[in-house]
Order: C-alpha cells, then sequence, then structure tokens
C-alpha cells in the first residue's frame, strides 16, 4: 500500500509494497546468511577474529562489494538497503558487521569525496574477491564520540612539502588498524569546533604513523575487529581531503566569516547511515523471535506446548508488534535518506534508537522463553542478547541513547 507524501518534490512515494527485485535480494541475501553466516556464527563469535574466509565467499558472490552497494543504494525508494542489513544480521551480527562495516567509510567517500576520490579509493576498500580488503571510519576517541564537538585529533597542512600531518587517536573504530583504507574525521581548525572538521582519507599499508592500539575485548559482534586507532605524525598528501583542499578552504573562509558550514564531516556521515543500523539491530532482533517462536512450538510442559500458555503467546505477540513497528520506522527513515528529504524530527536517530531498545527487549524475553537458555549452537540467544547490547551501545550512539539502553538493560531508572 502505498502513502503519498506531502512534498511536491517527492518523486517516489513510500510504498510498503516490494518489488521483484527487492524480494530477489532478500532472498539472496538470506540465503547466504542462512547457509553460509549461520554455521559459522559460533566458531568465528568464540574465536573472536575477523571472518576473512566468510568475507571472501561474499566477495565471490558479488555481496561484499561496492557494485552490491551500490546496486542496493539506487533503489529510489531506499528500502533496499535495510533490507539487506536485516537480512544478514538476521544470519549474525558479529558477521554482518564485519561484512557491512566497511559500508560507513565508503559512506563518507561517497558522500563527501570528489569523483576522483571515489574512483580510487572506494574500490580499494573492498580489494579483490581473491583477495577482500577492509575499510574503517575513525571519527569517535576516548573523549569524544557523539560529542563530535570534542574532536581533538588535529591535522595542519604543511605547506612546503604539500601534505598534512595529522596527529591523535581515534576510538572504537570498526576494522581499526587492519583496514587498507582508514577515513579519519580530524579538526583543522580548533577555534571552529565541528564546523572546523574535515575527514581525510588515508592508505595504511602506504603511509607512516597511523598505527593500530588495543584491541576492544567486546561481549558482543566478537567476530567484528574493532579497536583504537594512533596518529604520530601521519603525513598523507594534500589531495587526500575528502572533497579536496580547494573545497576546504573555502568552507573554512566562510565559516570564519559567519557563514554556514552547511555540513560536518562526522555527522554527514551518522546521519546517512543511522537507518541502516537501525535494519541491523532489526535482523539481531528477527532473529531472537524466530528461535523463540520455534522452541516455544516444540517445547511440551505439562502435556501442550508452552506457545499455549497465554502469558508465553501474548509475548511473543509483543514481540513481533515491536519489531514490525520499528521496521516500519527504519524503512520510513531510509526513505526519506535516499528522497533527498531532512530528519527534521531526527527521524533517522528516532528509527535506530527503537531497534536497538527492540533488539535488547526482544533478546531478553526470548532468553526467558528458552528458560535462560544461554549461548550453545543451537540456540545462540545470549550472543545475540549480547550483541543487541553491545552494538546499541558502540556503535556511535548519543549519550541519551545510551542512558535509554542502559535502563532497558539494567531495569533502573536513570537518574
Amino acid at each position: 500500500m502505498a502513502a503519498t507524501t506531502d512534498s511536491p518534490n517527492a518523486t517516489t512515494p513510500f510504498s510498503l509494497d516490494l518489488s521483484e527485485d527487492q524480494r530477489d535480494i532478500r532472498s539472496w541475501v538470506h540465503g547466504f546468511a542462512e547457509s553460509v553466516v549461520r554455521p559459522a556464527a559460533a566458531e568465528w563469535d568464540e574465536r573472536e577474529e575477523t571472518p576473512w574466509d566468510i568475507i571472501r565467499e561474499a566477495a565471490k558472490i558479488g555481496l561484499y562489494s561496492f557494485e552490491a552497494l551500490a546496486q542496493f543504494h539506487a533503489d529510489e525508494t531506499g528500502l533496499t538497503m535495510p533490507i539487506a542489513n536485516e537480512e544478514l544480521f538476521w544470519g549474525d551480527a558479529g558477521i554482518g558487521l564485519a561484512i557491512m562495516g566497511t559500508s560507513l567509510p565508503v559512506a563518507a567517500i561517497f558522500g563527501q569525496g570528489t569523483g576522483e576520490q571515489i574512483g580510487e579509493w572506494i574500490p580499494r576498500c573492498f580489494g579483490t574477491p581473491d583477495d577482500p580488503k577492509v575499510g574503517s571510519f575513525c571519527a569517535s576517541e576516548p573523549d569524544a564520540g557523539s560529542d563530535v564537538s570534542a574532536i581533538r585529533t588535529t591535522a595542519r597542512f604543511d605547506e612546503a612539502a604539500n601534505e598534512w600531518v595529522l596527529n591523535g587517536q581515534k576510538a572504537w573504530a570498526t576494522n581499526g588498524g587492519i583496514a587498507d583504507v582508514h577515513v579519519v574525521v580530524a579538526s583543522v581548525d580548533r577555534e571552529l569546533g565541528a564546523r572546523g572538521h574535515a575527514a581525510f582519507v588515508i592508505s595504511k599499508e602506504e603511509t607512516k604513523g597511523i598505527e593500530q592500539g588495543a584491541k576492544v575485548r567486546k561481549h558482543g559482534l566478537r567476530a567484528s575487529h574493532t579497536a583504537d586507532v594512533h596518529l604520530d605524525d601521519c603525513r598523507i598528501p594534500a589531495e587526500n581531503v575528502l572533497g579536496g583542499k580547494e573545497r576546504l578552504d573555502e568552507r573554512l573562509a566562510r565559516v570564519r566569516e559567519g557563514g554556514r558550514a552547511k555540513s560536518q564531516a562526522a555527522m554527514a556521515t551518522f546521519e546517512a547511515t543511522r537507518p541502516m543500523v537501525g535494519a541491523q539491530a532489526l535482523g539481531i532482533a528477527r532473529a531472537a523471535y524466530e528461535y523463540a517462536l520455534e522452541y516455544a512450538g516444540e517445547r511440551v510442559q505439562f502435556g501442550r506446548p508452552i506457545v499455549d500458555n497465554q502469558a508465553i503467546a501474548f509475548t511473543l505477540a509483543d514481540m513481533k508488534l515491536e519489531l514490525d513497528a520499528a521496521r516500519l520506522l527504519v524503512w520510513r527513515a531510509s526513505w526519506m535518506a535516499r528522497s533527498g528529504k531532512t530528519f527534521e524530527n531526527a527521524e533517522g536517530s528516532m528509527s535506530k534508537l527503537k531497534a536497538g531498545e527492540v533488539a535488547v527487549w526482544a533478546t531478553e524475553r526470548a532468553i526467558q522463553i528458552l528458560g535462560g537458555n544461554g549461548y550453545t549452537r543451537e540456540f545462540p540467544v545470549e550472543r545475540w542478547h549480547r550483541d543487541a547490547k553491545i552494538y546499541t551501545i558502540f556503535e556511535g550512539t548519543s549519550e541519551i541513547q545510551r542512558l535509554v539502553i542502559a535502563r532497558a538493560i539494567s531495569g533502573r531508572q536513570i537518574r
């Protein structure tokens, strides 16, 4: 059922009817998640290593590639990207992020880079099917998460060498230190706060002064590499600032004269990708719901399946309701972003927050229905429970989102 929009400039109305192409892509990604990701999920979660074998398989079938991302993004309805993300994370959140984590630096390059930069750097983020690479987006710091104005990493231009010199520390970077391509947000003019930031693209193999710091030991998403990144007099060519130095100089001059910066390097990327994070949380929630539903139909107590008990049936119904409600918010935000609409009411953040809450809430209910059954290869809902928590908290959430999730996890009021 299609719903017309109140914007006269909209070209594609919002619709819940999936096209044949969308259904085909959903089936394709679901098949990969079911046959390749799920059987390997427990192993890579226990190993706590990047699943290069799985990434290579995804690359060989074309799922891990810029062409696939471009195809998903080309959908004018905006729904193919969240559909693909949900299916992949339904398979496993850790492996899902190992595959999709590169999409964040790609989004930054595609959204802020010049045509030449897009053509040069995006293919390098993926490598080749036989030798896949990953990319990393480095914005957060020990004292700067959602508060991007607190970023302390600096970028100084050395005119004599025609190079940028970067110094600082990045924290919680997905693929940090193991990526071939790092996109780093740094301050060019500290006095301008977030308006003085720019994004720089760095090849780790070709550049000195960029090193991996401490790897984060996580409770969830253990197949996805997360680490600090240290920049110590890291020198890169002048042309490695996204958008080009000339455009950066023009923007900084405009801001210094009191004009608007139009966009911030970190926030522009976060805004564009928040609905996708929400879709990934949907995959976690749906997997837990489906396991709980199947188990409730098979588990017999007092001569009947436990799903016949009203409390469990109502809980499952509530899980399905919350899942579908969150999906509607994610799809609406994705459609708005693809249609070029401004998130006037923070629709992107709303969809991500709701989906994250549902992921935590649904996995907790699933564990209860499974009788507290912990981490097993047959019912790994405890892993999804950990993944739901860790993903919502550590992947670019705001302070208020962290408080909401902390309250959901602990059951206590946050003052």
